[in-house]
This record gives C-alpha cells, structure tokens and sequence, in this order.
C-alpha cells in the first residue's frame, strides 16, 4: 500500500503545482520568447507520458528510498538534484540547439524543475508516512 500512496500523493502534488506555473508563469515565458512555436492547446497525451514516467522515476530514485531510511531531507535534497538535471537536460540541449532559446527560459525552467521536483518528494514522503 505504501507504494501506491507515495505514487498518488506525489503526482497529485506534482500535477496540480506544476499546472499552476505553467499557466501562470511558463506560458507567458514561453510566449515572450518562442509564441509562434506553441500549440493552442498542449498534447495531453505526451504530457501523460511524461508526468507518469517522471514520477514514477522519481519514486523509484529518490522517494522510496528516501522512505524507507525515514529521512524526507533526503527527498528533499536528491529530488531537487533530479529535477535540475532532467529539466536542465531538456533546456541546456533547447539553448544550445535552437535559435530563440533565451539563458531566462533556462535558468527558470530548470530552476523550477529543482524546486517542482525536490518539494513533490518530499511531500510525497511526508504524506505517505503519515497516511501509513
């Protein structure tokens, strides 16, 4: 049962946070720099593919071992190294590939990627040991 709870916990935390930067702070980024590049409306398919993998893949390198030792610093710490690395991969290879990449669209996304990341974990963690 643990599993499952940690899962759900930290999608949903992950899911509704995340949704709310992208609409109120990633989009207008976005815009500024890349507008003709964007779809009206975003592929939900791939971002199903995404969210799910991610956290999965958070869970199984950072949450559940971080829950097992009881230590949600842990998650915390480990989570916010995930997220920089897998958001900074994904604007580091955008700015050094694409022509209107912006050093603001880096340095937001992936810093939001470490935070987004590392704070999904650890309430995932908290919440998961006081639910079980």
């Amino acid at each position: 049962m643990k599993p499952i709870i940690l899962y759900l916990s930290t999608a949903t935390i992950f899911l509704v946070v995340d949704a709310i930067m992208l609409k109120t702070v990633m989009r207008p980024l976005f815009e500024r720099y890349i507008a003709d590049w964007l779809l009206e409306e975003p592929r939900l398919g791939a971002a199903a593919a995404f969210y799910l993998a991610y956290v999965a893949g958070l869970i199984y390198l950072v949450s559940w071992p971080a829950l097992q030792a009881g230590d949600g610093g842990r998650a915390l710490l480990q989570g916010a190294i995930l997220g920089a690395v897998a958001y900074g991969t994904y604007e580091f290879t955008n700015y050094a590939t694409l022509r209107n990449w912006s050093p603001v669209q880096v340095a937001i996304d992936t810093s939001w990627g470490a935070v987004l990341t590392g704070l999904s974990a650890w309430a995932g963690v908290a919440i998961t040991r006081v639910l079980t």
